[in-house]
């Protein structure tokens, strides 16, 4: 997996979704819902769900813990792990947090990276607000990592009202 690059230099602007007209939609739907929905949402999230696909093409899922910074996910985990490794294969996958009701849900890719001294700082900041863990910069600095950058990202509030999709530079 390479790294990705970044390039957040404006906030996204996301449009309402377009979901079937099976679902009954009223006419006059919601204004698309602000970024800043989803930026507050990530960060705040104790949990997460990752999706990832098997080299036989069986999709898996998997919970985990990580820390959202500047529009991109970062996590742990073993090489030895089965998702590790199917995101080693192929790194398309997709993240959602636990909350069906009031959703956010990320489509984009994974990549491998060792983080440098500021990003390293970032991470340790998010963490000790987030877990209360005691972290410090080597626990992460030129530690290998994943970092997942969303491509696609879809929230809502309500579902038939403000269901807002962002389309983001490619990773």
């Amino acid at each position: 997996m390479a790294t990705l690059e970044k390039g957040l230099n404006m906030e996204p602007i996301g449009t309402i979704a377009t979901l079937p007209a099976v679902y009954g939609l009223p006419a006059d739907r919601a204004t698309p819902l602000p970024w800043s929905y989803v930026d507050e949402r990530m960060t705040a999230a104790a949990h997460y769900w990752l999706s990832t696909v098997t080299p036989s093409g069986t999709p898996q899922a998997r919970p985990f813990d990580g820390m959202w910074v500047d529009r991109r996910l970062y996590f742990g985990g073993s090489p030895e792990s089965k998702w590790r490794r199917n995101l080693a294969n192929n790194p398309a996958a997709s993240v959602h947090l636990e909350d069906a009701n009031s959703a956010v849900i990320l489509e984009g890719r994974a990549a491998l990276i060792r983080p440098d001294t500021t990003l390293a700082d970032l991470l340790v900041a998010a963490s000790n607000a987030k877990y209360d863990m005691g972290q410090k910069r080597e626990h992460y600095e030129g530690t290998e990592i994943v970092e997942f950058a969303p491509a696609t990202v879809l929230a809502w509030k309500l579902l038939y009202e403000d269901a807002t999709r962002w389309r983001l530079e490619s990773p």
